[in-house]
């Protein structure tokens, strides 16, 4: 074979592979959903959402009271789980069960005591978090410039992994002590529409929030020995 034949050869053995890899021009970003699309479906689908597990830890030192917590929650507004508040420059763990309007709740040492919930919300209301009108639901509403960055698991799931700008007035009644809006990234279920994860980077560190066990049936039943 000649030398120009070898040439035209590899030419087209390296355009096919190339076409091959690209998909024809259809794959990589272009294909993925855009992200004002993403965030809309995902406050749409968070709005129908009955109960979730979650989870809220910080990375470095964060300015927000609340350095952990995790727990079950309905969109009744019921809650139950462990939260670990800074106090003065010390953690404070509590076991809290939140029905109705009443709170029990247990530190390190004691029994079981009560609290109104709107005592609680001065400190951290997780039931906020499912609220339609004050969380999840809004702050996926109300993003700014979401951009769709690419695919990747999140929580064992396929999600959309996504970035967007999320009002600290919306953010602060779920992670209080919030003072600035967030550059974060939002990891978004392919599947069903539903946010999984948020990683809201801030002054001194982040936050990181997760979601699992939707639509799981939460009965959150009060502690027999709570006192006023």
């Amino acid at each position: 074979m000649s030398a120009r034949r070898i040439f035209i050869a590899a030419v087209v053995s390296a355009l096919s592979l190339l076409t091959a890899c690209t998909g024809g021009g259809g794959g990589g970003t272009a294909a993925l959903p855009s992200g004002p699309d993403l965030v809309k479906k995902s406050s749409e689908a968070m709005r129908t959402v009955k109960s979730a597990a979650f989870t809220m830890e910080t990375e470095g030192s964060p300015a927000v009271q609340v350095k952990k917590a995790a727990g079950r929650l309905s969109a009744s507004g019921d809650a139950d789980g462990t939260i670990q508040v800074d106090m003065a420059g010390s953690l404070l763990e509590i076991q809290f069960y939140l029905v109705g309007d009443t709170v029990h709740f247990k530190g390190v040492t004691g029994g079981f005591q009560k609290l109104s919930r709107s005592q609680l919300s001065a400190i951290y209301d997780p039931s906020v978090i499912l609220n339609p009108d004050k969380g999840i639901v809004q702050l996926l509403a109300n993003a700014l410039d979401p951009k769709t960055q690419g695919e990747e698991k999140a929580g064992g799931a396929d999600a959309y992994r996504v970035s967007a700008t999320l009002s600290q007035q919306i953010l602060d009644d779920m992670v209080p002590g919030l003072t600035q809006s967030v550059n974060g990234t939002l990891w978004i279920d392919k599947a069903t529409s539903r946010l999984l994860k948020a990683d809201l980077p801030m002054n001194g560190g982040k936050v990181i929030v997760s979601f699992a066990d939707y639509d799981v049936p939460v009965q959150v039943t009060p502690p027999a020995d709570a006192t006023p």
